[in-house]
């Protein structure tokens, strides 16, 4: 099938299934009359609860799963950057760091397919999770809210959620209407280190039932400066030169541009909305430390060769709505339909190298239970359809169709000092190559979990889950040269499912100026699929071959914050937080494992101003496999300064030193870590205005 051919006939199916599902949808305009208190309290208690992971919504220290929340106070004066970079830090969390235009968050030392990169509950329909150079099409600046949920009891998005979940909620399709019937939000900021400039806007306008958002933003930075020569002194050393610490320089290539607007519009009844959107995203971004070589027989001399630039494009269509029913056996319906189109052209020079496209449909229908007794329970259908291809010099993935259907339900049993909570979930998947050829998988994973609060300060839970994952289409059919990991990677087309048992133990306490969270967690593969040398070298690049193999990952995640003064609205707050993760397999130890973690914080809030001051301190990972260098631990330290009469609304100022050591930082879950660190001391201002 032509590119041309598939995208009309993704069109037509994003039609078809629209025209199917709005008589369904109807509903939500004709129960406009009369109003569901219920239903008002449930929308202003929103912010309150997480809405990722559980239909019914839970709050963060309820839950059984290790949750993180950005909201849109913390992301409006966050760093602009990828996804990666602006979740990295979190507890668990690290970043691929692949450039500064291409990054997708580690979870407990998992990456790619493993973690599920989400827009407002729904997948990104992109080619992220095939490539670590590959852009997340979904950007922090876009915002209102990300939540990070870490670990595998995440039914509700099936068997690609193994690791863990990043939902990017951006708002797009209001929900409510605004309260004055008008607010926005402008943002802009300067960075010295790449000479950076971000701006982005948005507002939403409500008239009557119907309301109405419209955003933008742009990003650009230029190469950017590091303290230290590129190539670090391992590589250098490991390569048999003498290495020479020449000072600060600048990351050739390393320059990115990403410009993303959209609009959407709904009506908002009463009892529930009906709303629609579009978004169009653009990128074009360096890949540093990667040129291309001749791999048909014989490398290009190093002044020769093309510096490789990327250019990715999205247009992506949404529908989502929710009705609510008072009295009835069911309390409310939410439907989701997405539809997007993507291109990832990398190009050599002015030479265009490869074209990745991804083009596809997804559905999710939901139906949530009233609550009666402390019970609440959820049930769902998703069903995803997508198209892949490749063509090109680096097209090591042939043309794939995607098929995906699952259905799942979520129930959990509130009572004063304790809990139950569980789920299940059937997958089925269907990959279909011209040339790969065909397999089908399915899947059935379940989840169980229980909580005790023998005080009211004190939460106490433990959870099991059992996830099955099927291959993704590079596991299995990958066939060639993939210069962004280094290697010519092979499938394996009998690859089976991959699955996990899990055993999470969750600490949630409160006492008056303390407050703690731990999650103590383990994860036993059986058919781990991992990506391991054979020793033999093809087209100048040495050969690795997807595998399967028994693995294990345990770890601890740690937040410990203390409220040493506080009067009236001023206070000043003092936080620790530890991460660690190990994982083994019958291999040897698995690639990219990042190294603990600890983050020393104190946050001083004093009338308008917020000083704040963070040091991380990273060890050493030694624990390496083949082809993989150890790295050298560091830290870092960044002060922010920050000025806003009214915190919820109005003006922000702020100033920020980021590295302020000037540390050489590079992580060791990033493929290229021994080629380019992060940046060198960074100075950057801004503003955001929320109205």
């Amino acid at each position: 099938m032509s590119i041309r051919s598939s995208r009309l006939a993704g069109a037509a199916r994003a039609a078809l299934l629209t025209a199917l599902l709005l008589p369904v949808a109807t509903p939500v305009l004709a129960q406009a009359a009369g109003q569901d208190p219920e239903a008002t309290e449930r929308t202003t208690q929103l912010d309150d609860i997480i809405v990722t992971g559980a239909p019914f919504g839970i709050s963060a220290e309820a839950s059984l799963i290790a949750v993180d929340v950005l909201d849109e106070e913390a992301l409006v004066t966050a760093p602009s950057g990828t996804l990666g970079d602006v979740l990295s830090g979190l507890p668990g969390v690290r970043s691929t760091a692949f450039s500064p235009g291409a990054s997708r968050p580690v979870i407990r030392g998992l990456a790619g397919p493993r973690v599920q990169v989400l827009t407002n509950g729904m997948g990104l329909i992109d080619a992220s999770s095939l490539s670590p150079d590959h852009q997340v099409a979904a950007d922090p600046g876009e915002a209102v809210r990300i939540e990070v949920l870490r670990g595998p009891q995440t039914l509700a998005f099936g068997g690609s959620a193994i690791g863990g979940v990043v939902n990017v909620i951006d708002g797009r399709i209001p929900e409510e209407a605004p309260l004055d019937g008008f607010d926005g939000r402008v943002t802009a900021q300067a960075s010295s280190v790449d000479d950076g400039r971000s701006i982005g806007a948005g507002v939403t306008i409500g008239q009557g039932p119907w309301v109405m958002t419209f955003d933008g933003m742009d990003h650009r930075s230029r190469d950017y400066d590091i303290p230290v020569p590129a190539e670090s002194r391992r590589q250098v050393e490991d390569e048999g030169e003498v290495y020479e610490d020449t000072g600060s320089t600048t990351v050739e290539n390393s320059a990115s541009h990403v410009r993303a607007f959209g609009t959407g519009l709904s009506y908002i009844g009463d009892q529930g909305f009906l709303g629609v959107s579009v978004k169009r995203t653009e990128s074009d971004y360096g890949v540093p430390g990667h040129a291309h070589e001749d791999h048909g027989g014989g490398a290009t001399p190093p002044d020769e060769e093309e510096e490789v630039t990327i250019g990715l494009e999205q247009t992506r269509y949404d529908l989502r709505g929710e009705w609510r029913f008072v009295d009835a056996p069911v309390d409310r319906v939410r439907l989701s339909v997405g539809y997007a189109d993507y291109t990832h052209t990398e190009f050599e020079g002015d030479e265009i190298g490869t074209v990745f496209t991804s083009e596809g449909l997804e559905g999710r229908l939901e139906v949530v239970m009233p609550r009666r007794g402390g019970w609440n329970a959820a049930y769902g259908l998703q069903g995803l359809s997508r198209d892949f291809d490749a063509a090109g010099d680096e097209a090591y993935v042939p043309p794939v169709e995607i098929t995906e259907l699952g259905v799942y339900t979520l129930h959990r049993y509130d009572r004063d000092d304790w809990g139950l909570e569980g789920g299940l979930r059937f997958d089925t998947r269907d990959l279909d190559s011209p040339i790969g050829g065909q397999r089908d998988f399915s899947n059935v994973s379940a989840s169980a979990g229980a909580y005790f609060k023998p005080v009211d300060s004190l939460f106490l839970g433990l959870s099991l889950a059992r996830n099955g994952r099927a291959p993704t289409e590079s596991e299995l059919f990958a066939n060639g040269p993939h210069v962004a990991t280094r290697g010519f990677e092979v499938g394996d087309a009998d690859l089976d499912s991959e699955k996990v048992t899990s055993l999470e133990a969750t600490v949630h306490w409160e006492q008056g100026p303390w407050a703690a969270d731990m999650h103590l967690f383990r994860a036993d593969y059986d058919g781990f699929i991992d990506l391991r040398p054979t020793g033999a070298e093809e087209d100048g690049l040495p050969v690795f071959a997807y595998v399967q193999t028994d693995a294990e990952f345990h770890g601890l995640e740690s937040k410990l914050d203390y409220r040493a003064w506080e009067s009236g609205e001023d206070s000043l707050t003092l936080g620790l937080g530890y991460d660690y993760v190990r994982g083994d397999t019958d291999l040897g130890a698995p690639a990219r494992i990042p190294p603990w973690a600890l983050n020393a914080r104190a946050e001083l809030d004093l009338g308008p101003w917020t000083t704040r001051l963070t040091v991380r301190k990273v060890g050493d990972q030694d624990r390496v496999t083949d082809f993989e260098l150890p790295t050298d631990g560091y830290t870092t330290a960044d002060l922010y300064l920050g000025w806003s009469p009214d915190r919820e609304q109005g003006l922000t100022l702020y100033v920020e030193g980021r590295n302020l050591t000037d540390e050489e930082v590079r992580e060791h879950t990033s493929f290229l870590k021994d080629l380019t660190p992060l940046p060198g001391r960074n100075l950057r201002a801004g503003m955001a205005w929320r109205f």
